[in-house]
C-alpha cells in the first residue's frame, strides 16, 4: 500500500498529453457556413459548421478568458465525435501515462492561477499549460476515477438532451395549435386532425375570422397579454441584516435563469429566510408560476418548479385561470420577443406593467387551453423529474471528486459501487 500511495505523484501536463494546436483553425464568423459540426472555442460550441478537423475523443482547455481566473464554467471539458476548434482552446489527449477523460477531472481541481499571463485578459499559454501540475495516480485509478465520474457526468448529460427533446416536443405542440392553428386549418378543408381525438378536435372551430392580428380561429379572441394574466412583483432583503440571508427559501434573480430547454427552476444560487420574506417586498411564488426577467437581462424564462421568491428585476406571472399553468409558460415564450422589443429604459432595458398592456395576443377558450395543458403534462412532468435527478448526481459527483483525486476515496469495483448510489 505504501508504494501504490507513493506512485500518487504530481506530474507536469506537458508529461502526460500529445498536444494538437498546431491543428487548430480559426474561422472568422463572417466566414463560417452553418453544419452539422460542432464549433468549439474557450468555453465550448460556439457555432456549428459544414466542416471537421477533429474525430475523436479530446481534451480542451481554455487558452483566454476572465474565466481562467473566476472558474465559473469549466477550463477544461471533453469534445468527442468530429469537431472544429478555434485557436481559443488548447487540445490535447493523454498519452500512455494518462487517460484522457480522467485529465479533465484533475484539471477541475487544479489551481492554474500561478501560470496564466495577462493583467486585462488572462492568457494560459501552451508553455504555462505543460507545467500545471496534476496528481496522476497510476492507470487503474485513472480509469477508476474516470468511469465513476463520467459515468454521473453521462447520465447528466443524457437528461439534458432527453429534456430538449421533451421541450421541443411541447413547443411543437403549442406552436401547431396556437400559433399555425393546424387543427383549424384541417377541419376548414373538411380533415380531421391529424393525432386528434374527437373530442380534442370539438374543441376548434372549423374557419377563421379576421382581426387586428391577421385571420385567427372562429370565437377567439384578441386582447392585451395583462388581461389574461395576473402580475407579482419581487423584492430584495436588505444585504446589510444577516438574519435575511441564508435560509431555506429559494431566492430567484437572473443568474438562475434556466437553459431553454429546462424549462423549470427548481433551485438557485441564493436563499433568504421567512424573516426576510416578512420584511421586503419579496413573495414567494407558488408551483406553476412563470418567472420573467425584466431589468437588465430582459426576457429570461423560468417555470417556478419550487416555492421560491425573487428579487424586483423579475415578475410573476401567472394565468387568471386555474389549469393554464403549462399553456401560459408557452405563452409568454411566443411573447417575449413582443415583450423585448417594447422594453425601455435610459439605463437598462426594462419590461414594466405597462409592457404587458401593449402586447396583444390571440386568447383561445379555457377549456383549449386546459386541454393542451394536459397534453404536455406528462412531458414537462419528466423534465421536472429529470432536473431533480441531475441536481443528485451533480452533488453526488461534486462530493466524489475532491476525494477521489486526492486518493482518500479508494474503490476497487466501480461498477458495484455506481450501482449502490444509484439504489440511495
Amino acid at each position: 500500500m505504501e508504494s501504490e500511495q507513493c506512485d500518487w505523484s504530481f506530474r507536469p501536463l506537458g508529461d502526460l498529453v500529445e498536444n494538437f494546436d498546431f491543428l487548430r483553425v480559426p474561422v472568422k464568423e463572417s466566414d463560417r457556413r452553418p453544419g452539422p459540426y460542432p464549433y468549439y472555442g474557450a468555453s465550448g460550441i460556439v457555432d456549428h459548421v459544414e466542416d471537421y478537423i477533429f474525430d475523436g475523443e479530446y481534451l480542451l482547455i481554455a487558452e483566454d478568458g476572465e474565466n481562467l481566473r473566476t472558474r465559473n464554467t469549466p477550463i477544461a471539458f471533453m469534445a468527442s465525435g468530429r469537431f472544429w476548434v478555434n485557436n481559443h482552446a488548447h487540445i490535447v489527449r493523454g498519452n500512455g501515462d494518462a487517460i484522457t477523460r480522467y485529465l479533465s477531472y484533475a484539471l477541475t481541481v487544479a489551481d492554474v492561477r500561478a501560470y496564466l499571463t495577462g493583467s486585462t485578459m488572462p492568457k494560459l499559454t501552451q508553455a504555462s499549460l505543460n507545467r500545471i501540475p496534476v496528481i496522476a495516480p497510476p492507470l487503474p485509478h485513472q480509469k477508476a476515477i474516470a468511469h465513476i465520474l463520467g459515468t454521473l457526468d453521462d447520465k447528466i448529460e443524457l437528461n439534458r438532451r432527453m429534456n430538449q427533446t421533451l421541450e421541443e416536443m411541447a413547443r411543437a405542440l403549442f406552436k401547431s395549435w396556437f400559433v399555425d392553428f393546424d387543427p383549424v386549418r384541417a377541419k376548414s378543408e373538411g380533415r380531421d386532425p391529424v393525432g386528434m381525438d374527437g373530442e380534442t378536435a370539438s374543441l376548434f372551430p372549423d374557419g377563421f375570422e379576421d382581426s387586428e392580428l391577421g385571420p385567427i380561429p372562429r370565437g377567439w379572441t384578441v386582447t392585451a397579454l395583462s388581461t389574461v394574466v395576473e402580475l407579482f412583483s419581487g423584492g430584495t432583503p436588505k444585504r446589510a441584516i444577516e438574519e435575511y440571508w441564508g435560509g431555506d427559501v429559494l431566492w430567484f434573480s437572473v443568474k438562475d435563469a434556466p437553459l431553454p430547454s429546462d424549462v423549470f427552476v427548481i433551485q438557485t444560487d441564493e436563499q433568504i429566510t421567512e424573516r426576510g420574506v416578512d420584511d421586503s417586498a419579496a413573495k414567494v411564488l407558488p408551483v406553476g408560476a412563470t418567472i420573467v426577467t425584466a431589468r437588465g437581462t430582459v426576457g429570461k424564462l423560468a417555470l417556478v418548479g419550487a416555492p421560491m421568491a425573487m428579487n424586483q428585476s423579475c415578475y410573476g406571472v401567472r394565468s387568471r385561470h386555474t389549469g393554464l399553468d403549462y399553456f401560459n409558460y408557452f405563452r409568454l415564450q411566443r411573447a417575449v420577443y413582443e415583450l423585448q422589443r417594447r422594453s425601455h429604459g435610459s439605463v437598462f432595458d426594462t419590461i414594466t406593467r405597462s409592457t404587458f398592456d401593449s402586447v396583444k395576443i390571440v386568447e383561445p377558450p379555457i377549456a383549449t387551453g386546459r386541454s393542451f395543458d394536459i397534453g404536455v403534462r406528462q412531458l414537462l412532468h419528466q423534465i421536472k423529474l429529470n432536473l431533480f435527478q441531475n441536481s443528485t448526481l451533480t452533488a453526488l459527483r461534486d462530493a466524489l471528486l475532491p476525494k477521489l483525486l486526492s486518493g482518500e476515496l479508494r474503490i476497487d469495483d466501480p461498477e458495484r459501487f455506481l450501482e449502490e448510489a444509484a439504489l440511495t
